[in-house]
């Protein structure tokens, strides 16, 4: 048998000299039949064409060795003129004549003959049937010139001294560079910049004008001056620099019309150069060239792509990613494929972003683009959508398709994907991190109805901050707001932290409770090691393990903070750090300025329970003493440990149902949502009905044969309507209706939910909304695009407007494209606390905060909020892998068995025995394993309202004697004001004054009719604008036969301010109506498996309400 590896045939040739002499001779004592296909690369002339022309490598290595000749000519003319001596010849015999030594004569020759026989075979090679283009181009005639006199002297020696201008080969030099530039991009097979390229033949042709000016002046003033090479490099330089001493200057008139000839040439070709180069660098400044590669492998990027670049998102983006102490030495390289705006170029010039923001002008569908910015060396790519587009969805597709692009050019290059259509999602699976905007919008819209300004809440918790906004100012809310606000998320292990290594072994709330009672830090959540999922508040039975991943709330992470216990000296600093009054600011968790903070150490024993500081207050010694507040067990107790039984549904609201629900046919279940809207929704348990109702039904304004209503007061609904006005009924709006029908909401709290397509007043009045308990307007995604950006707002402002002027009692939270826009929201001209709030942000702003827009009382107190926040969520997921995911447990977008959900609860008169919120926290703790992360608060506001919205009653004034209209007037004035009458006693005389003047200018008639008219002229004096408003409303009410009476036009919330303190210090005191923000134990996960009965358990079920879980 014959050997297979013996009979392999031999390479085909590799273009090497001896091949293109002989052929392949290889394939001759072969017996098999060779087929070629193209005869025509077999002949000699094509195998040289493909050695000298067409094979990349092959005619780099001639090109150099071309290159190489023609300098060492140059170098060789330069050694003539060093030896030359130019005083033997006169007259103008130097010019004609000089002297050659033979050996350079030989050297000049054999270089002449070689560049010769060169030129000539690549002409011949390069011929295409018209020899005049091959014998008239400029290098072929320049070789003609400086060759052909050195072969003529071989054969008429008499001419061997002759002058031959040979540093005319410079030119062919620059030609032979030029080509060799070209075929080097074609070996490596890399596009060089063409700025380079340009640069490149600029210099090569200012230096090929100044050698052949030194050369030319130098030889003709052999007839004259007998300059010497440094004299004439001397003058040229002079010369060409407009500078003209005059000391050197050509005597001759050959040298002079050369001299004239040189600065015509120069004058010409270097324009054109500089224009070229000028706009190279203009396309390159637009484009933004390249990241480098040594760069990219010594330094550490991310890479941002985004459709348009804006200068909100890319402040946005910049504020955040290097909030981070550890990004500082990263670069961050934007590719957008549009051209940079003028505010964005400004912004980069800035020498603190122009160090470190690289622009690239590209296509991420570009795998060019994508090598220019390094993708696949990047530590990162953040891909964002326009959310200003007037198709969401396409832009949609264009993100999907360029994370599609990044992913197949870079696999191991992390995504961090932000999508905004939730139908989108499953798309873009494989990216690490995925935020859609629609499903977060949505679900804080609904939490911010049951949780109020849950959005506040959760965007303050994504933002990187220091808590330092607004503590030089004098009213003490904006100090506390301001403080608590640098709150932020931190994860640390268990064994490796100060905070929590210590409870090894103890429960979950036993270590949240005591880690906030000695360090001020609340811990919220874990994560073990062996698993992904994280806990919120996985319950008491949770036993802390040292390979935990312990997640906490804090002013920063314990790594910045330092550690120092005093016993001595306590009181005397608690003294000094503390605000005495009824709520004081926090002890324990001190401002980090930049890297470390102190936080006292403190006792960590456990208050006995019959301590008299647990003791109620004297007023309520009349009922006897209430029991005290249980210490939080170490371990959990099954005895003591409150169970909740969603499934068996022992409870008397759930397992008994009132007449109503049953004359209503509701009767609900829980259970999985039995359609999912879209792939990649979340499950989630939730209340559903136990059969399906009639499309016919879900119209609210129109009856049918199932029913007969046709307005919202009809139905007779038993809690309040949470309207939501949107302009599609879109698939988020899944992620709405989903977290108010969770299964952990009782059911006697199920808000009916009616969605509004069309807001008119009419529609308004029908579905309900004066006795709604919220209201939510979307943004219009047929507003998004404007062409001014921030004009997309206009129209959701004005509507809000429309309804905060008709409906001053109404709830209503509203989504905003654009945060700058927020200041819009409930707009009052003249009202001097909104100015006082407006000249706060500017110096907050000024002062390079990233939360300056917190101040402003709609966005404090939960009443607007724009998705566009939540832009710092994707950003902080770099450096924080997990708060998407625990944004979205806390939103309840998604549900892990075991975690924990939001919830809140609302202190009342019968409450305020607990005082502090330490109290508080081991109250919950130890009752019913809550975690409280926050209070929501709301004060009355101190300063006065707009002038304009002073309302008085002239007849009131004046009628002293009917006392019911008195009291009533003070009544609604106190209510419109915000302040009592004696706060304007001038503006109050001043009005009455107006007042009598306008009715004493009433001319009299005589007669009941003058009368009359005159009444009703007084009375429409008399009206104020918001009882215009309000019987504008009634009369429509009316109109379409509604009762009126549930209308309060007066009852508004403009004389109050809210706010948020998130993870306040223990000793903060509690007010009446506080509203305590808590992350409640799952109760699906402590099942019993005997029920207990109602009087044995505390929480029993999810119908109790908030106050009788808790158990205050």
């Amino acid at each position: 048998m014959v050997d297979l590896d013996s009979e392999v045939p031999p390479l085909p040739p590799r273009y090497r000299f001896r091949d293109l002499l002989l052929g392949d001779q290889g394939w001759q004592s072969d017996d098999r039949v060779q087929v070629e296909f193209y005869m025509n690369e077999n002949t000699f002339k094509e195998r040289l064409k493909l050695f000298f022309i067409k094979n990349q490598r092959s005619s780099l290595r001639i090109r150099l060795f071309n290159f190489s000749l023609k300098l060492l000519s140059c170098f060789l003319y330069i050694i003539r003129v060093l030896l030359d001596d130019p005083t033997q010849g006169l007259g103008w015999s130097p010019i004609i004549w000089v002297n050659r030594s033979l050996p350079l004569w030989g050297l000049q020759v054999s270089v002449a003959l070689i560049s010769l026989f060169e030129t000539l075979l690549l002409s011949y090679l390069s011929y295409k049937g018209n020899i005049w283009e091959q014998i008239l181009r400029i290098p072929f005639l320049l070789e003609i010139i400086n060759a052909v006199p050195f072969i003529i002297t071989i054969f008429w020696p008499v001419l061997r001294n002759l002058f031959i201008p040979v540093f005319l080969n410079c030119w062919l030099a620059k030609h032979a560079l030029e080509n060799m530039i070209n075929d080097l991009h074609r070996a490596i097979q890399r596009t060089q910049s063409a700025m380079f390229n340009q640069v490149l033949i600029l210099i090569s042709t200012l230096l090929c004008l100044i050698f052949t000016c030194i050369c030319g002046i130098q030889h003709l003033e052999r007839a004259g001056n007998r300059l010497t090479l440094f004299d004439s490099l001397y003058f040229c330089i002079v010369t060409f620099s407009t500078v003209g001493f005059g000391d050197v200057t050509p005597k001759i008139w050959p040298s002079k019309l050369l001299v004239v000839i040189m600065i015509c040439v120069a004058l010409v070709v270097l324009p054109i150069q500089f224009e070229q180069l000028a706009y190279l660098w203009m396309e390159r400044q637009k484009s933004g060239g390249n990241y480098s590669r040594h760069r990219a492998q010594t330094e550490k990027h991310v890479v941002l792509c985004v459709s348009s670049l804006k200068i909100d998102l890319l402040m946005d983006f910049l504020n955040e990613f290097y909030a981070h102490p550890r990004l500082q030495d990263y670069y961050v390289v934007i590719l957008c494929p549009t051209e940079m705006d003028a505010q964005v170029r400004r912004v980069l010039q800035i020498p603190m972003w122009s160090q470190r923001v690289i622009y690239l002008q590209g296509s991420a569908l570009k795998d060019q683009d994508l090598l220019r910015a390094k993708m696949d060396d990047a530590e990162a790519c953040f891909i964002l959508s326009s959310r200003c587009e007037v198709d969401r969805t396409a832009a949609d597709h264009q993100t999907i398709l360029r994370a599609w692009a990044v992913k197949d050019f870079a696999p191991n290059c992390p995504l961090y994907v932000q999508i905004l259509k939730p139908e989108n999602k499953f798309h873009i699976k494989f990216a690490d991190h995925v935020v859609c905007e629609e499903e977060f919008k949505y679900a804080m819209l609904a939490l911010n109805c049951i949780c109020p300004a849950t959005s506040t809440l959760i965007t303050l918790l994504v933002h990187t901050s220091r808590g330092q906004e607004s503590q030089q100012s004098p009213e003490q809310w904006q100090k506390m707001y301001g403080r608590c606000s640098g709150n932020e998320v931190y994860h640390i292990n268990l064994e490796e932290s100060t905070f929590f290594a210590e409870y090894e072994g103890k429960s979950f709330t036993y270590a949240s409770f005591h880690a906030h009672k000695k360090f001020g830090v609340c811990l919220i959540g874990v994560r073990k090691e062996d698993n992904k999922n994280i806990l919120l508040n996985p319950g008491p039975r949770y036993i802390m393990s040292s390979t935990d991943i312990c997640f906490y709330i804090n002013i920063t992470k314990e790594e910045n903070s330092a550690f120092k216990k005093q016993e001595k000296h306590r009181k005397n600093r608690e003294s000094k750090l503390s605000y005495h009054g009824a709520s004081r600011l926090p002890v324990h968790s001190i401002i980090a300025s930049m890297g470390t903070v102190a936080i006292d150490l403190q006792d960590t024993g456990c208050r006995t329970s019959s301590g008299p500081t647990l003791a109620l207050p004297s007023e309520g010694g009349k009922e006897g003493r209430r029991p005290s507040i249980a210490p939080v067990l170490e371990v959990a107790d099954s005895s003591s440990l409150q169970t909740c039984d969603l499934l068996s549904d022992q409870s008397e609201d759930e397992t008994t149902p009132s007449d109503d629900e049953v004359s209503a046919g509701l009767e609900y279940a829980k259970g999985y949502p039995p359609y999912s809207p879209y792939i990649g929704s979340s499950p989630t348990f939730c209340h559903l009905l136990h059969e399906k109702v009639p499309f016919c039904c879900l119209r609210l304004d129109k009856g049918c044969q199932h029913n007969y209503y046709e307005d919202a007061k009809a139905y007779g609904f038993k809690n309040k309507l949470i309207i939501v006005a949107a302009e599609t009924a879109g698939n988020g709006l899944y992620n709405f209706i989903v977290p108010l029908r969770a299964y952990y909401r009782p059911k006697k709290e199920l808000n009916p939910i009616v969605l509004l397509l069309d807001n008119p007043l009419d529609d308004l009045l029908r579905c309900g909304v004066t006795f709604a308990a919220n209201m939510v307007v979307v943004d219009k995604e047929s507003t998004m695009s404007a062409e001014e950006d921030y004009m997309a707002d206009a129209k959701t402002i004005v509507n809000v407007q429309t309804l905060f002027r008709l409906f001053s009692s109404l709830s209503i939270i509203t989504e905003l494209t654009h945060p700058a826009n927020m200041r819009f929201m409930q707009f009052r001209a003249k009202d001097c606390y909104s100015l006082a709030l407006s000249k706060l942000e500017k110096k907050e702003r000024e002062k390079g905060s990233n939360l300056a827009f917190m101040f402003r009382l709609p966005f404090a107190a939960g009443r607007v909020f724009s998705i566009s926040m939540l832009d710092t969520l994707l950003y902080q997921s770099f450096v924080k892998d997990y708060m998407i995911s625990i944004t979205r447990l806390l939103l309840g977008l998604d549900t892990t068995p075991g975690s924990g959900f939001l919830c809140s609860m609302k202190i009342t008169e019968e409450d305020l025995w607990i005082r502090t919120y330490a109290r508080l926290y081991q109250k919950l703790c130890s009752s019913t394993g809550d975690i409280p992360i926050g209070v929501y608060r709301t004060e009355s506001q101190k300063l006065t309202t707009s002038e304009s919205q002073i309302s008085i009653s002239v007849e009131e004034w004046e009628d002293t004697k009917d006392t019911k209209e008195q009291t009533s007037y003070r009544s609604n004035h106190r209510n419109s004001t915000s302040s009592d009458q004696s706060d304007h006693p001038l503006l109050r005389r001043k009005s009455m004054q107006w007042a009598r003047r306008l009715s004493r200018r009433v001319p009299r008639h005589s007669g009941k009719t003058a009368e009359k008219i005159n009444q009703q002229r007084m009375n429409l004096y008399r009206r104020s604008e918001r009882q215009e408003l309000a019987e504008l409303v009634k009369n429509r009410m009316k109109h379409l036969g509604l009762s009126p009476a549930g209308y309060d036009e007066m009852n508004d919330h403009q004389n109050t301010l809210s706010y948020i303190l998130i993870n306040p210090s223990p000793d903060t005191r509690l007010e009446l109506n506080d509203i305590v923000y808590l992350i409640r134990p799952d109760p699906l996960a402590y099942v019993p498996n005997t029920a207990p009965s109602r009087k044995d358990s505390f929480c029993h079920t999810v119908g109790q309400d908030t106050r009788e879980e808790t158990q205050l």
